[in-house]
């Protein structure tokens, strides 16, 4: 059997999956805002009852913010600073007992969703987070890709491909640059874009709702995101071809997404434009794809 954890900025939750990937036990804690330690042992210890839920020994993956730097082995670019800097890996299997396998959230997500997700059976797969930030995972027969640098993913912060006279240069981005695909298509920046055109203050599914419901100024804005958000993964398809591409964050809950972005995707892809069979879909396992992910990244139980 496996357990995955994914380690939050306010919560640590843990799974165990059993061999068919059913659900065993779940429990969820605060994650502790103090010492890094803290930290530490929190996980050991919610691993601790999780395998006493299970009755037996697992292993242990982990679905972490930032990733573990191949030039220093300390994890990098994680919004949850304390642990930027820290051997992350070293230090749970020192508390564990064993080895820990620790990859990014983002890819946990995409994992999840390629093993018995939405997109199971697929042989590549792109996972994409639409949320507070822009992130992605490639999972390629059912393995994520990390990369040379453990940045294999990051779309967000690729420049908005084909920008229109009025998306030059774009706004910063807290990477340093300006343009990034996460400055035009992130859900705080939809409803920051929302309400310098309407002057109404609207979270994203809000701003769907009110499209569907035939607002001009909320139909409008969901098109020009829509249309950004199909130059963006346009590129991805022309740079990795997947079989699927599966949304979470809390934006992959708008429909329209859904129907409306393949449509426009066709003018990026190169390919003949109607035989783009890349499928785009809904997660099948929601807010919970992360740490049913951090458990498949070990593939076969240790026994």
């Amino acid at each position: 059997m496996r357990i995955g954890i994914d380690l939050g900025g306010t919560k640590i939750e843990g799974i165990v999956l059993g061999p068919s990937g059913a659900e065993i036990a779940r429990e969820r804690v605060d994650t502790p805002q103090g010492p890094y330690d803290d930290t530490i042992e929190a996980i050991r210890a919610l691993v601790d009852r999780l395998e006493r839920s299970a009755g037996r020994r697992c292993s242990v993956g982990v679905a972490t913010p930032g990733a573990i730097s191949p030039a220093t082995g300390l994890i990098k670019n994680a919004n949850s600073v304390r642990l930027n800097g820290r051997p992350l890996d070293a230090d749970l299997a020192r508390a564990l007992g064993r080895p820990v396998r620790l990859a990014n959230d983002a890819n946990c997500f995409a994992v999840s969703e390629a093993a018995d997700g939405a997109a199971a059976g697929a042989a590549v797969v792109f996972g994409v987070i639409l949320g507070t930030g822009v992130g992605g995972g490639v999972v390629i027969d059912g393995r994520p890709l990390t990369g040379l640098h453990a940045i294999a993913g990051e779309w967000g912060h690729n420049p908005l491909p084909t920008p229109h006279d009025d998306e030059r240069p774009g706004d910063s981005c807290y990477c340093g640059r300006q343009g990034c695909v996460e400055t035009w298509i992130s859900g705080p920046t939809l409803s920051r874009q929302f309400e310098r055109l309407s002057g109404r203050s609207l979270r994203p599914t809000e701003i769907a709702q009110a499209a569907e419901a035939s607002d001009p100024q909320a139909a409008a804005m969901m098109e020009r995101y829509c249309d950004r958000l199909a130059r963006a993964l346009g590129g991805v398809i022309n740079l990795i071809d997947p079989d699927a591409i599966v949304l979470g964050g809390g934006l992959s809950l708008i429909a329209l997404l859904y129907r409306r972005v393949p449509e426009l995707w066709r003018q990026s892809v190169f390919s003949e434009p109607g035989h783009i069979r890349t499928r785009l879909l809904p997660p099948r396992h929601g807010d919970s794809s992360g740490v049913r992910g951090a458990a498949w990244l070990w593939p076969a139980d240790p026994g």
